[in-house]
This record gives C-alpha cells, structure tokens and sequence, in this order.
C-alpha cells in the first residue's frame, strides 16, 4: 500500500472511530483512539530515531498501531501490541491486513499487566495507552526488558491528570531519564533513557 492510500486508511479509521464513539455511552466500546497530530508526530519520532522493538499497550482498532507499525517498518522492526478486547482487537487484525502491516504486528489479547510479565522483551519503545492505573505496575515489570537507550510514551497526561498521576511519579523515581509532556492532542509524556548524556 502506497502512502496515499495509507492515509486514506487511517483518515477512514479515524472517523469510524469518532463516529462510534459518539453513540456509544459504554467507554469500554469507545474506540477512543489517538489523536492525528500525536499519531503523526510519533510515527516520526519512531522513523527518525529508528526503533526496532516496540510495545503498545492499548491496540483498539489498530489506529495508532498502523502508525506505529509503519514507523518500525522503516528499519524492520516489530511491534508486539496488546489489548483486553477480542473484539477490538479482531478489528486490528483486519485493518492491519489492509494495511499491509500485519506481519510485522504481534497481537496479544488479555490483561497487559499479566501479559508484558511474560513479555522476553528487549523493547526500545514502549507505548502506554490504555488503563492508566495500571501503567506504573506494567513499567515496573518492564524495566528489566528495556534498552539502554528506550523511548517511553504515554498518552492522555492533560486530558486525565489524575489518571496519569501514578504513571508520572513512577517515572520521576527512574534514575538517568530525561521527561517531557508535550502539550500535543491530549497530552503526551515522553521520556528518553540518557545515562546522563544529556542537558540536564
């Protein structure tokens, strides 16, 4: 699939997914997926640094994952992304496949916090945009499957202050990330593993 129809992909995802959540009052059947703007700008991120190793906690309709999947391709990477819902996570299966990206996409359907304990890792990338309670116990199991220098990204941070609070505290107890929120769609977090190369 060119990048023409790729957008044309994702645009007709996006709006599917506006126009079901807006009928449906059960957030458990929202689609709720990433904003363009962040979707966009992590695609870049993720070509421009050249992840190979990604995790995305919280594939929904496979919106974000074709964005992340995309992104990795560019270095024949692979994304392991999980989600709760069969159902949801059927939907990805087949818009992956009409992405053309399904081979490079591991699926796993289940409770994320039992299943990245399972994870062999090593992930370079780790995407956190589902239950945001459970995030600080997913990154503390996490950590030993991380990179030297790993990527962490979660979404919501000003939409949900309160949600995220637990995530970024756990974060702020890492030694040698550098942290951000970038004040894109509904906020994203973003910090980088420097080992005390950078900056600050």
């Amino acid at each position: 699939m060119d990048d023409a129809d790729l957008r044309s992909l994702l645009d007709e995802l996006y709006k599917k997914g506006m126009e079901n959540d807006k009928r449906e009052h059960n957030r458990a059947h929202k689609m709720l997926n990433l904003e363009p703007e962040t979707a966009h700008f992590l695609n870049i991120l993720l070509r421009s640094s050249r992840r190979k190793h990604l995790l995305e906690i919280g594939t929904s309709n496979g919106y974000s994952t074709i964005w992340l999947a995309q992104a990795v391709a560019h270095s024949d990477g692979q994304v392991t992304s999980i989600d709760r819902d069969a159902n949801k996570q059927a939907l990805a299966d087949e818009n992956l496949r009409r992405a053309g990206l399904r081979k490079i996409v591991e699926l796993k359907c289940g409770d994320a916090t039992e299943i990245v304990k399972s994870l062999p890792g090593p992930f370079d990338c780790v995407f956190f945009d589902a239950d945001r309670y459970s995030a600080p116990a997913q990154l503390a199991y996490l950590l030993p499957k991380l990179t030297e220098d790993v990527i962490l990204l979660a979404d919501n941070i000003l939409s949900h202050p309160e949600e995220v609070a637990g995530y970024l505290q756990a974060l702020e107890m890492l030694p040698d990330f550098e942290r951000i929120v970038l004040s894109l769609g509904k906020g994203l977090s973003l910090a980088y593993r420097a080992n005390n190369r950078g900056l600050l």
